[in-house]
């Protein structure tokens, strides 16, 4: 099993069963608003600390915001499984570089 496979399943063993002071059952408690900010805000805490070039804080909101995504899922219904299938299939895929519409925003 991997790291986020026990994860999840600890994570939904505290959505199934409240446990006082839990920081996963509180955040389950406020619902998926909260979920997402915290998604956010970690999102946006690991954009920082790579702009930073703080390898080390970089890992540990990599971390903070897999944790937080793996919580999002648990919340939606969704398994690390059905995550991991959609990598593997597009692991699969060669040559899907896309191609962006360019615009040029000086006029």
């Amino acid at each position: 099993m991997s790291v986020l496979n026990d994860l999840y399943d600890v994570v939904m063993g505290r959505k199934e069963n409240f446990e006082e002071g839990s920081y996963t059952c509180y955040l389950f408690s406020k619902g998926e608003d909260k979920i997402c900010k915290k998604c956010g805000e970690e999102c946006t805490e690991m954009v920082i600390a790579a702009k930073n070039n703080d390898n080390d804080e970089l890992k540990n909101e990599i971390a903070d915001l897999f944790y937080h995504v793996v919580v999002l899922c648990a919340e939606k219904g969704l398994t690390i499984k059905e995550v991991e299938d959609v990598l593997e299939e597009r692991s699969h895929k060669i040559g899907n570089l896309k191609t962006f519409h360019q615009t040029d925003k000086n006029t």
